[in-house]
């Protein structure tokens, strides 16, 4: 233990000797570490949001949401006068057939989405107001931080209540509990029976997603929505007027009427069982629905956690290609120490004779310069960790990218950094304790 405390004492004042050459020694090293932990982190952050989103989204889920019809026909068909089939669009009635038909089905979650508006106090606030059963919270993760969800009698007869989201609570209920308050919501006045606990959604890929903002949404049971609100299923007299106006254009060769959305339901999620039968649910849920739509592909069939498990492995593919590139300049880093070393085994033979004449032997001069190289390459991979950490963090406040610097990310740094200088290390070490003082005296 003597020697290797001397030999590292030894290792220790040459490096400081040599302070310029030690510190663009370890650049490699620093330059390596560094991205490899900024790298690292990065993959960690997108991990993370990913698990994050999938939370958000729920297990197991199929999304059916409507779309404009996408047709495709000949033009002598076209001229025939043959009228187009009616779809009812997306109704209660495809849901009542889905829960009869597909098997394993543990959670249905309907919506009806209408963009309306808040008054309060001599406030308006433009909302969303979604029609929905309990079960949308199940399936979504939601929690309430007061209040309770939707009864039974709020369904059976269509009570005006709604739970609200953190931020309306925040905004017009800032200083009073709103549990038993009244909004007013469009031209229905409703009272408030529960919050919704504030929850995180930042990420910009939510929305493609089908994850909506809770925090500023007021949710109302769906009966509510159909009877007290809208139900586009039933035909009104503005309805049978409009139809009567875009005849008119239709016949006057105007320009072609707006698209008007048919659809009861703007939404109706599907949660399985096991993820296993997520493909075979939405194929046979694709060939139902077309045929109960008589064959108009008027609505779009979406797998959430089949989309986040081909980002997620995008990403990984995407985090190995970058951490194989910054693992490189670690490789570079430790050829410098290499070369840095040699040339300087060179410089240092008298150094090594007068050891040897003091009585050190081979294994010591091995021991004297592997020690260098790994304290070279120690205190570059100390360097680039700190470096490392501020990347990470400069990239999550300029970029806007999440970033997680993890434990074991810095332990495998410190691990490879001393790697490298044991591996790049014994070459030169091997050199110096073959160096023979008398001849290279001789040879000068």
């Amino acid at each position: 233990m003597d020697r290797i405390l001397i030999n590292l004492s030894i290792a220790l004042e040459a490096i400081l000797a040599n302070t310029v050459r030690s510190i663009l020694t370890a650049l490699g090293i620093i330059f390596g570490v560094s991205a490899v932990i900024a790298m690292l982190a990065v993959g960690q952050g997108a991990q993370q949001e990913i698990l994050d989103q999938m939370k958000l989204v729920g297990v197991n889920n199929i999304v059916i949401t409507p779309k404009k019809e996408q047709s495709e026909e000949k033009i002598a068909q076209m001229n025939q006068g043959d009228k187009e089939k009616y779809s009812p669009g997306l109704t209660m009635l495809d849901l009542e057939n889905i829960k009869h038909t597909i098997p394993n089905i543990q959670k249905v979650s309907p919506e009806i989405e209408l963009e309306t508006y808040i008054i309060k106090n001599g406030i308006r606030r433009s909302t969303k107001l979604i029609g929905v059963e309990n079960a949308y919270f199940e399936i979504y993760n939601h929690t309430l931080s007061s209040g309770t969800l939707f009864s039974g009698t709020h369904f059976k007869f269509g009570q005006a209540v709604c739970i609200i989201g953190r931020g309306i609570q925040t905004r017009f209920f800032s200083k009073e509990d709103p549990i038993g308050k009244q909004i007013k919501c469009g031209g229905q006045w409703l009272t408030v029976v529960g919050v919704l606990k504030e929850r995180s959604s930042a990420s910009k890929n939510l929305e493609k997603l089908g994850i909506r903002n809770a925090n500023l949404d007021v949710y109302i049971p769906l009966q509510t929505m159909l009877i007290r609100y809208q139900d586009r299923a039933k035909v009104t007299k503005s309805d049978i007027q409009q139809a009567a106006r875009d005849e008119n254009r239709n016949n006057n060769d105007e320009e072609e009427p707006k698209t008007v959305n048919y659809h009861q339901l703007d939404k109706v999620v599907i949660q399985m069982s096991e993820s296993n039968e997520l493909a075979l649910a939405s194929e046979v849920l694709q060939r139902m629905l077309t045929r109960r739509h008589l064959d108009k592909i008027d609505f779009e069939i979406s797998i959430p956690e089949m989309l986040l498990k081909q980002q997620r492995r995008t990403k990984d593919i995407f985090n190995i290609v970058l951490g194989a590139i910054a693992s490189i300049s670690l490789i570079v880093g430790g050829i410098g120490i290499m070369n840095i070393m040699l040339a300087s085994v060179l410089e240092r033979i008298k150094e090594i004779g007068l050891r040897i004449s003091l009585g050190a032997k081979k294994h010591d001069i091995i021991l004297q310069f592997l020690l260098e190289a790994v304290l070279i390459s120690l205190s570059g991979g100390t360097t680039g960790v700190i470096l490392g950490i501020v990347l990470a963090v400069m990239i999550s406040n300029i970029a806007d990218i999440p970033t997680i610097v993890s434990f074991s990310s810095v332990l495998i740094s410190f691990g490879v950094a001393t790697s490298i200088g044991v591996i790049f290390g014994i070459s030169p070490a091997r050199k110096a304790a073959n160096q023979d003082p008398i001849e290279s005296l001789r040879y000068e």
